[in-house]
């Protein structure tokens, strides 16, 4: 199995059309049998992860499904929908190096053992209890701060399945090496684990890794 994740660029009425596509997209999706895990994505700049950072302009689409039925779905109906009105498109081709947890009550990504010393991108989400969204975003500023200025992170962006309570980031990075040196080893992201063992603010949480096999395209 493969993941593969579209971003799309979209510019004046295109927000509204984006809308649309959102909501038409879902029962497409569901319906295909190619496919066996999916998510429609709207984006933010990933700053405080709160309505204020929605980007009605970019958004996104993370698929599931085998090699071989890649092509098909790249050029059907779907795809082809989001390409009559955006300004840009970005699409990575992501096999998993790693997952922990679970997204929806499922734990999507299978992951196989093989060597990799290129860019990597990884996927954090979670869902947040509700009586934690402050404390959440409380916390949000310093690891965004220490995020953005990592050494080798190339791009990052937030991701949401809703305005408030279901929350991510994509991130493309140089190596392995350097997300693993933020992931562990910045103060500002290990006080936030720290924080989220103690008070238990999720109710689901995934993190995974991904070797970044083909991309097109620009963030």
């Amino acid at each position: 199995m493969i993941n593969v994740i579209y971003f799309w660029q979209v510019e004046g009425f295109g927000a509204t059309r984006a809308f649309l596509r959102m909501a038409l997209d879902r029962s497409a999706l569901k319906k295909d049998p190619t496919i066996s895990f999916f998510k429609l994505l709207g984006t933010g700049k990933g700053e405080t992860f709160t309505p204020r950072d929605a980007n009605p302009h970019r958004w996104g689409l993370l698929v599931t499904l085998k090699e071989e039925d890649l092509e098909k779905f790249d050029h059907g109906k779907v795809a082809n929908n989001w390409r009559k009105f955006a300004t840009a498109e970005y699409r990575a081709i992501l096999k998993p190096i790693s997952s922990h947890g679970a997204w929806s009550m499922r734990e999507p990504f299978i992951v196989e053992q093989f060597p990799w010393d290129g860019p990597i991108a990884a996927i954090t989400r979670a869902r947040i209890k509700w009586r934690f969204n402050r404390t959440f975003w409380r916390a949000v500023p310093s690891v965004t701060s220490s995020l953005h200025s990592s050494p080798g992170l190339r791009h990052a962006i937030g991701i949401g399945e809703a305005p408030i309570g279901l929350q991510g980031t994509f991130s493309i990075w140089e190596s392995a090496k350097e997300l693993r040196d933020f992931a562990y080893k910045g103060a500002a992201h290990t006080t936030a684990i720290a924080q989220t063992e103690k008070l238990g603010w999720y109710a689901e949480e995934l993190f995974a890794r991904f070797a970044i096999i083909e991309e097109s395209g620009s963030l």
